[in-house]
């Protein structure tokens, strides 16, 4: 079950103060000006390849030039499709799709068909944050994501892939006010501003403000959120740089649950109101995150090809998870269940009151590393070497799941509340120390070799909470080496092939229940595999790039163990074959991103015959992204930009007897870059889903439950930015 907060105690701030002042901003900015210039510079319009994402990857060379399958999306891109979370990847990257995506909720998303862990597959500047949280993009400059498994460049991690968070730092002076709105009647205004200063201007200071009114596209489902972040930097000497910063969030707001199967039938879409919102009680509550963030990082030149670089961070989260929940249809006293795991053929449902209070997790990391450039004999060496420790812990109190109900999919079933804490759960510490080692070696001219080692240590302890079995106790340690290789060829300077070779370990323990023969026991580290062969471009405004890959994860299953109890075993794998492309250019005055992932992922060499050969729910097998930005010749400034998407059909069932179809939606939206005096203006309007296609976004069985969620609603946004 998904923990889903929020405090009575937290309180609704007032935005008119920052409202004001951004509407005073903008209007400063374009006082007393009678005419308008218009500014011509053409403005990407999706995303970009960061010339350095060692954050990411580990390594410092281009990605063009790195044997590693990354895309970094910038914050123009994310203001363009008027994206509000980080959910909003989806409409931008083939690979990256819809994972049981709730709106209201924090965001989880599948990379290359297979889901991304929230407490172990997200970065921030390169170190490890939870992302069981609601993650502000209002201080970020942008997000990169990295394709793949990623057991280089973590420890433990799902193996679809990394996302890291970038924030913005004072690299320059700059003067930036936006006001934004959304359908229905999310409002909100932000402000970013950026300083350096000092005799030699050795001092920066960034600091981004923003606040937001969500009134979202969903029936009663308004809430508010609000950021502040300073960032700060000392460039004491050409040698040695120290930066701080700090970030608060927190959003509230009520989360919208997902539909499901009505009986044995997939609902047509067309007969499901997309408005409506099954989480509406007189006595919902929101869910609220908050969250705290500061991090220190040192770097320091150690003569003319080495740096040591030295990076702390701590994350302290707060959240109260509250749900109406939707789950099967149960007898009124909860104690046997028909269907178990979707609505009832007429549509009715059971509903759980359920409420996570006062949630606390922490996340402690000190990452040390040094690198530099040298040779031996003809071959010459970009090596990094480090130690990364890290120290989680997470608190909580007993859960109240509680059956109040029936529903209707219509949501205008009313039922009553019961806030009584009656589930425990389990409090968690994490240690771990992991080593690791990168080297990029250049063997001649043309060929490279490319060398990953992470030795990882943990150190796992869980326990219930006050209504739990302290017998149900886990305590254990774990020690494993996650390797990778590659070698690529440079063909001209623009063009690069490249295969590698890699692995990646998930670590985890027997559910903690009573139906389990050894509940909490930890199983076996799973090594997921991966083979990757691909060519990259990069000359100019073009990039392109090729793939294929081969992705192995062991599963595991709940067997019988002969004496009525379950017994968790390792049985079979999920095999994932697939091929990603990827274009960037730009024809005179369009300019044009596109993607698509083609891809087979299926079970495998299961112990059942009747297992293999399925494909596992809410796993598109194509997926489809297309931006383009169209520069009006008549309007210099004006661009007409256009966003095409389509996902395949996804199966709803474990055992892929019943699916939903693939869909496509159109975006549709303008931006106009203008000159006022000395200010910069960017208007922004447009449309997502256009034509109001109805249809099932996705499929998570999630919980043992099939929800389905549909494709938003038509839903207009604009916005106005002015740097000055």
């Amino acid at each position: 079950m998904a923990s889903r907060i929020r405090s009575r105690s937290t309180p609704r701030p007032s935005h008119a103060p920052l409202a004001a002042a951004a509407l005073l901003a903008l209007a400063g900015g374009v006082h007393a000006q009678s005419t308008a210039g218009t500014a011509t510079q053409s403005v990407q319009v999706v995303g970009h390849e960061a010339a350095d994402a060692s954050d990411l990857t580990g390594f410092s060379q281009p990605l063009a030039r790195t044997p590693i399958q990354a895309t970094t999306i910038d914050a123009s891109a994310l203001a363009d499709i008027g994206a509000t979370s980080l959910s909003d990847l989806t409409r931008l990257d083939a690979s990256v799709t819809d994972s049981y995506n709730a709106p209201g909720y924090w965001s989880t998303f599948a990379i290359r068909g297979f889901q991304v862990d929230n407490r172990y597959n997200f970065r921030r500047d390169g170190l490890p944050i939870n992302a069981e949280t609601v993650l502000s993009l209002d201080n970020k400059s942008g997000v990169e994501v990295l394709k793949g498994l990623s057991g280089m460049q973590a420890g433990t991690s799902a193996p679809g892939g990394l996302v890291d968070l970038e924030v913005k730092r004072p690299d320059a002076d700059l003067r930036e006010a936006a006001l934004r709105w959304s359908q229905d009647g999310t409002i909100g205004a932000a402000v970013d501003l950026s300083q350096r200063f000092g005799s030699a201007r050795q001092f920066g200071a960034r600091l981004n403000v923003a606040a937001d009114r969500l009134d979202p596209n969903y029936r009663d489902d308004r809430g508010h959120r609000e950021s502040y972040a300073l960032a700060t930097d000392w460039r004491i000497d050409a040698r040695h740089l120290l930066e701080f910063e700090f970030e608060h969030n927190l959003q509230s707001q009520p989360s919208v649950p997902g539909f499901s199967m009505t009986g044995d039938v997939v609902p047509d879409p067309h007969a499901v109101d997309p408005h409506v919102n099954l989480n509406d009680q007189p006595w919902t509550l929101p869910v609220v995150t908050q969250g705290n963030t500061m991090s220190l990082r040192y770097t320091q030149a150690l003569g003319e090809h080495w740096h040591l670089r030295v990076h702390a961070m701590q994350q302290q989260l707060v959240s109260n998870d509250r749900l109406a929940f939707d789950y099967g249809v149960y007898s009124a006293d909860g104690s046997t269940c028909d269907p178990c795991d979707r609505f009832a053929s007429d549509g009715s449902y059971s509903i759980w009151d359920y409420r996570s209070e006062d949630e606390r997790r922490r996340m402690r990391v000190l990452d040390s590393s040094v690198g530099g450039d040298f040779a031996t004999g003809p071959v010459r060496h970009a090596l990094t070497a480090g130690v990364l420790v890290s120290r989680f812990v997470a608190r909580f109190n007993d859960q109240a799941y509680n059956l109040v109900g029936t529903g209707t999919m219509d949501g205008s079933t009313f039922v009553p509340a019961d806030p009584t804490p009656t589930s425990p759960t389990d409090d968690r510490t994490e240690r771990n120390t992991e080593l690791y080692l990168r080297d990029a070696l250049q063997l001649g001219d043309d060929w490279s070799a490319w060398v990953g080692l992470r030795r990882t240590q943990l150190h796992r302890a869980s326990w219930p909470t006050s209504l739990g079995d302290p017998s149900t106790a886990t305590d254990y340690r774990q020690a494993f080496t996650t390797p990778w290789l590659s070698l690529s060829r440079q063909l001209t300077p623009a063009d690069m092939v490249y295969a590698s070779w890699g692995e990646g370990v998930e670590s985890d323990v027997t559910p903690n229940l009573p139906s389990y023969a050894h509940p909490g026991r930890p199983v076996p580290a799973s090594t997921s595999r991966q083979w990757e062969a691909g060519w990259k471009h990069a000359h100019g405004a073009d990039h392109w790039g090729l793939d294929a890959y081969d992705v192995q994860q062991p599963q595991w299953i709940d067997v019988d163990d002969g004496s009525g109890l379950l017994e968790r075993v390792r049985d079979g794998i999920v095999e994932s074959h697939g091929i990603e492309a990827e274009a960037q250019t730009r024809l005179a005055a369009l300019t044009l991103r596109a993607s698509a992932m083609w891809q087979r992922v299926r079970r495998a060499k299961s112990s059942d015959p009747a297992g293999n050969g399925l494909r596992p729910t809410n796993v598109p097998d194509t997926a489809y992204k297309l931006s383009a930005a169209y520069d009006v010749a008549a309007l210099p400034g004006l661009s007409a930009l256009v966003d095409l998407g389509f996902e395949g059909d996804r199966e709803v069932l474990p055992d892929d007897s019943a699916r939903i179809p693939g869909w496509t939606r159109v975006d549709l939206g303008t931006r106009y870059v203008q000159n006022v005096g000395g200010t910069r203006l960017t208007w922004r309007a447009g449309v997502n889903n256009l034509f109001d296609r109805r249809a099932w976004r996705e499929a998570p069985y999630q919980y043992d439950h099939a929800y389905l969620f549909p494709l938003e609603p038509r839903t207009f946004f604009a916005s106005i930015d002015a740097s000055f």
